[in-house]
């Protein structure tokens, strides 16, 4: 037996999820009459979980902005990497610029 089912081009939308060591990784696809993918969205878990990683640092930073410069970056990184982004996402990329006014 082959290892697909051998089917006709036709236009058509399909979508899935499977689950990433980081969530769900969600998948939509369409494709015209001739079976050519016209449009792909994929978003990683990462992705999903971006406005929740905004609203707890929000909520977060003010505990932690009285703390020296490099103490609040580190605990913000810590913060972000409880989400587990992907290692692109969480490698060298928190610039924190702190205004401290009197």
């Amino acid at each position: 037996p082959a290892p697909y089912i051998q089917i006709a081009d036709k236009a058509g939308i399909g979508h899935g999820c499977s689950e990433a060591p980081r969530g769900i990784l969600y998948h939509r696809y369409e494709v015209d009459a001739a079976g050519l993918i016209k449009n792909a969205v994929i978003t990683p878990p990462t992705a999903q979980n971006q406005p929740q990683i905004e609203d707890d640092l929000r909520h977060f930073f003010p505990s932690v902005m009285e703390k020296p410069e490099e103490e609040a970056t580190l605990r913000c990184e810590q913060l972000i990497r409880n989400y587990d982004p992907c290692i692109s996402c969480s490698t060298h990329f928190l610039k924190l610029k702190v205004d401290r006014t009197t």
